[in-house]
This record gives C-alpha cells, sequence and structure tokens, in this order.
C-alpha cells in the first residue's frame, strides 16, 4: 500500500507496471493532486488508459492543435476526444495554441482550457508577478 512515506525512487516505475502506476495515482489523487494525461493521442496515452487509470484530465496533444486549420482528420480527432472527456467525466486541455482560428475552433468544441502561446510566450518569475499585478 502506498503511502506519504513511500520512497521517491518508487516514481521511477514505468508505464508497462499498470499496477504499480494505478497504485501511485490513487494515492497522489487522495492528497488533492488531480492528474492528467499529457500528449492525448500519442505514444503511451492509449484509449486503454483512459479506461485503467484514475485521472481527472487530458491534454489533447500539440500536433493535433497545429493541424486545425488544415487538416478535417485533426478536426475529427479534436471533436472526438472533447466527446469521449464529456462522456468519462474528464477535463480537456489543448496544448500548443498559438493563434485565434485554434482558440476559437477550441471554443466552438467546448474545451475551456488553453494553453500556448497565444496567451503569453515563456516568461521569468518577474514578468509573472508584473502581469498579475496589472
Amino acid at each position: 500500500m502506498m503511502t506519504m512515506n513511500t520512497p521517491i525512487s518508487f516514481l521511477g516505475i514505468g508505464m508497462d507496471d499498470t499496477a504499480s502506476v494505478i497504485e501511485l495515482l490513487q494515492a497522489i489523487r487522495q492528497i488533492g493532486v488531480q492528474i492528467s494525461i499529457d500528449d492525448f493521442g500519442t505514444d503511451y496515452s492509449s484509449l486503454s488508459r483512459l479506461k485503467m487509470l484514475p485521472i481527472d484530465k487530458i491534454k489533447i496533444d500539440k500536433q493535433f492543435i497545429d493541424g486545425i486549420s488544415s487538416d478535417a482528420k485533426d478536426r475529427g480527432i479534436i471533436q472526438s476526444i472533447m466527446d469521449l472527456s464529456k462522456k468519462l467525466g474528464l477535463k480537456v486541455i489543448a496544448e500548443g495554441v498559438e493563434d485565434e482560428h485554434q482558440l476559437n475552433y477550441l471554443k466552438e468544441q467546448n474545451c475551456t482550457t488553453i494553453q500556448g502561446y497565444y496567451y503569453y510566450r515563456p516568461m521569468s518569475s518577474e514578468d509573472i508577478e508584473e502581469l498579475l499585478q496589472k
């Protein structure tokens, strides 16, 4: 059983050790941390992971966001991810949003969390403090 005293070395588990991953994620969620699957739709982020892992959010991979303007398949994948996440009770984060067209499309799909250069480029902590004071 996982506890708050579980050694940090336990975090070195691989995604192929599903039982340990689930146990670790459940312990993390018990202390109030929300869990996201990053780069959804690529590599290890398969549909079976949505079914078995205790997660709260999925992040749509930037490669799908990049294709919003030019690729109907990318738009279809985004729509499907949005529909699926709604049915599974998951929140969605769109990563890599860089322009207004992408933003507007995602808003049409009811994506409420946007991440990317559209809003801000990476900045120093001093710049963030200044921005927050405005």
